[in-house]
């Protein structure tokens, strides 16, 4: 359908985009990582932590070190999970969400000032791909690779 290089530029342009939205500065002292798994507590509410390393794609060494800083930070709160007494759950607290609204409020001015700065034409295309884009993130999530074939990939 579309040749390898031009999906190649696609991925690339991808991972380029996604490393610098995670680099606008929060002005929270959060890394990206945390910021993100601050992110995700606060919009699902209560994750356990099986999921939460899933959706974040951490390992859950490296998830406990983070959902424990935010802990920490007063951010997040570990909770038993009802379901299971020896598994947690991670929450953000009243402080997290607010923490968390305000490092969206600011990608998101960020994200819209660089979109006045394009060509009016430029912004107009990128805003028309959103729809194609989330359904990309959606046949992203539910595609893995062939392991016989490198570069290929298969529905599970």
């Amino acid at each position: 359908m579309v040749d390898a290089d031009t999906v190649a530029r696609l991925r690339v342009v991808i991972g380029r985009l996604a490393r610098e939205l995670n680099a606008t500065a929060t002005g929270e002292g959060l890394t990206p990582t945390q910021a993100s798994v601050l992110g995700l507590v606060s919009g699902r509410g209560p994750l356990g932590m099986a999921e939460l390393a899933g959706l974040e794609g951490l390992n859950p060494t490296m998830l406990s070190r983070v959902v424990g800083r935010l802990d920490e930070l007063g951010l997040v709160r570990r909770l038993p999970d009802p379901a299971d007494a020896r598994a947690v759950r991670a929450d953000a607290t009243p402080e997290g969400r607010e923490v968390h609204e305000r490092i969206r409020a600011q990608r998101t001015r960020v994200v819209s000032q660089c979109l006045d700065r394009l060509p009016e034409e430029s912004a107009r295309t990128l805003l028309q791909a959103l729809p194609a884009l989330e359904l990309l993130v959606d046949e992203l999530r539910t595609t893995k690779p062939v392991p016989d074939q490198p570069g290929g990939a298969r529905k599970l």
